[in-house]
């Protein structure tokens, strides 16, 4: 008898270390979220609609050919870039139906584990129902010790029993959300999956209009390569006008830096003729450099202009970049080269123009009819050029995307263009590497 009592001690303390094991077994597989794809998705749908709407205004308009051209190109870029997300988001989607599924089958031999070893306890309770009898059980203790253990045994053997049953509800549930999480999965990839075909079926029609422009503009092809040579050698006279504001920008903050460096060596007892002399000297390298000597304040402002180097707001909110940066054959008519120091963007009327970064305008210009505003940023200069109604002038304290104009009319193409460029000291940089990823 007192063996019988002793196995089953043993027994219910076997089964509740048992159960303790099994409530700490990980069954959740890590769910990875899709919010970014979803933003990025967000984000060239944006772009699709407006460079479809830019293309239509294209079509309308005859002179816009070249113009029409580049934003067709843009727009498939964008399509390419909107299909690969559509395939990173189903790629997302088998992932997270995979993981479902293995938790699913971890879910369901834990759920037949437990209830086979619920169902044995029930076995060795209904069995030694008479010994399981809490006061026969408790009474039938030797002394005072046992009693107490028994009286302890019992308690978590009736406590387990009652967690087992919950633990069972629970992964019943568990079971039940990742199957409906499986088929909503299968709902959205279904979706995802008819959006991804129509974007291939309106990327192969893009793709069939590059094709009729492209043979298009090939059959006036002298006719456009007059138009462009004439719109480098205006982009030459601008360029100049700016190279030689640049310049005279660079030479004034260098006056300015002398001068205060001056002041400062002056008003200092220990100075003597020599380094005066020394001082003077630097001064007169630095003016006649090509880079612009910075004030401590001006340094602060231009490192964390380098800090922000890639996540730069574009100058426009929305728009098409139809002229790229860099010396190269025309995309259209590649017996002409382009030799551009910034970036072309087409937008729409009215759109208005951004500073980049927080600065100081250094120049408004106007060259050829043509408003050309200047912001400088330590050692670096933003530019922009073919704005209307300004809104700044010479000396302005500007903020990160405050408005200094507005996009002006390209009189040859009759669109609406800003032409963007960006200088540190008097050497132009690839706006491209500064500016946000769009």
């Amino acid at each position: 008898m007192q063996n019988r009592h002793r196995y089953i001690s043993k027994w219910l303390f076997l089964c509740v270390l048992t159960l303790g094991l099994c409530a700490y077994t990980p069954v959740y597989g890590q769910k990875k979220s899709s919010a970014q794809l979803k933003k990025d998705k967000q984000k060239l749908e944006q772009e699709i609609a407006n460079t479809q709407n830019l293309l239509k205004k294209t079509e309308k308009n005859q002179q816009a050919s070249l113009q029409q051209a580049a934003v067709l190109r843009q727009q498939i870029n964008n399509r390419e870039k909107y299909i690969t997300t559509l395939n990173n988001e189903i790629l997302q989607i088998e992932v997270q139906q995979e993981d479902n599924q293995q938790a699913i089958n971890t879910l369901q031999k834990k759920l037949e584990y437990m209830k086979t070893d619920y169902a044995q306890m029930v076995y060795m309770a209904y069995r030694h129902r008479r010994l399981m009898d809490k006061i026969t059980f408790i009474l039938a203790a030797e002394d005072f010790q046992q009693m107490f253990h028994r009286i302890r045994y019992y308690s978590l053997i009736s406590k387990s029993m009652h967690e087992q049953v919950e633990q069972i509800n629970a992964t019943k549930q568990e079971l039940q959300q990742r199957n409906e999480e499986i088929i909503q999965l299968k709902g959205e990839k279904l979706n995802v999956l008819s959006g991804k075909e129509k974007e291939i079926k309106q990327l192969e029609k893009d793709r069939n209009q590059k094709t009729k422009n492209a043979e298009a503009l090939k059959k006036k092809s002298q006719q456009l390569s007059a138009e462009l040579k004439k719109k480098q050698q205006q982009r030459k006279q601008i360029d100049a006008a700016i190279q030689a504001a640049i310049k005279a920008e660079i030479a004034a903050a260098n006056a300015k830096s002398s001068k205060a460096s001056s002041k400062s060596s002056s008003g200092s007892a220990s100075s003597g003729s020599s380094s005066s002399s020394s001082s003077a000297s630097s001064s007169s390298s630095a003016r006649n450099s090509a880079v612009i000597t910075l004030t401590p304040e001006e340094k602060t402002l231009n490192n964390s202009f380098v800090n922000n180097k890639g996540s730069l707001p574009w100058p426009v909110a929305k728009g098409a970049k139809v002229g790229d940066y860099g010396n190269y054959p025309h995309p259209d008519v590649p017996s002409v080269m382009v030799e551009n120091h910034g970036i072309d963007i087409m937008t729409d009327a009215g759109t208005p123009v951004r500073a980049i970064y927080q600065g100081e305008v250094s120049a408004v210009l106007d060259v050829m009819g043509s408003k050309v505003v200047m912001i400088r940023h330590g050692e670096y200069i933003s530019v922009y050029q073919n704005v209307i109604g300004v809104k700044v002038k010479k000396g302005d304290k500007v903020t990160t995307k405050q408005t200094i104009g507005t996009v002006g009319k390209n009189s040859a193409t009759d669109t609406y263009e800003l032409h963007f460029e960006l200088w540190k000291n008097a050497v132009t940089v690839n706006p491209n590497s500064w500016l946000a990823r769009r």
